[in-house]
């Protein structure tokens, strides 16, 4: 590995560990936008016209029958931390499409509340800005305590099992390996918004 790889490796481990402990936190008096439930829930195809724009390879929306219709936003090239403050959208996080794979992040707040409502065996369509679609279905929904809310060195405790995971470890384990995607949002708990971070992990369909 080349210094230049080694620095390249350095600053994407750093992007991620100060992402996946904070770029969720979020402003519980922020003023939501017009979402899903206040435009009537899309049916596909009218969505699908929506949200393509003619770019091919750029994710524009994702669908979920009777529980999501949200276009994608991309993150700003120099921001891999921004989220979009808008209800009705969620966004793209860059660092995960490095691994292959597409992470879509919203505040629990505003789109990320609809995350919750995701069960194992969904169908989960992405669409492309030039109409292609690719079909997922659910397969996990994974909880994390941070143990440590406001801290960016806080590690996580796996709800399911007790488990301890350190930042870097808990994005290996929801943004690595095969293709796939991971919705992100927060968890609140306690009267803390940021208490916990909830993932639902969906898979290519055959």
């Amino acid at each position: 590995m080349t210094l230049k790889d080694q620095w390249t490796r350095a600053a994407l481990n750093l992007s991620l560990l100060v992402f996946v402990l904070a770029a969720l936190f979020v402003n519980p008096h922020s003023a939501p936008a017009m979402g899903n439930a206040e435009r009537g829930f899309p049916n596909f195809a009218d969505f699908v016209k929506q949200v393509q724009n003619g770019e091919a390879n750029v994710l524009r929306g994702v669908y979920v029958s009777d529980v999501l219709a949200l276009p994608i936003t991309q993150q700003p090239v120099d921001d891999p931390n921004y989220v979009s403050s808008k209800d009705g959208e969620v966004t793209q996080f860059s660092t995960a499409s490095q691994y292959q794979n597409v992470g879509l992040l919203a505040h629990n707040t505003l789109s990320g509340k609809s995350f919750s409502q995701l069960t194992v065996g969904q169908k989960v369509r992405l669409i492309y800005g030039d109409g292609k679609i690719e079909h997922f279905i659910v397969t996990e929904i994974l909880h994390f305590q941070a143990l440590k809310p406001g801290s960016v060195s806080s590690a996580f405790r796996s709800m399911h099992s007790d488990e301890i995971l350190s930042a870097q470890q808990m994005f290996n384990r929801v943004y690595s390996g095969a293709h796939h995607v991971t919705f992100q949002t927060c968890i609140k708990a306690y009267g803390n918004w940021n208490w916990g971070r909830l993932f639902i992990v969906a898979v290519p369909i055959p």
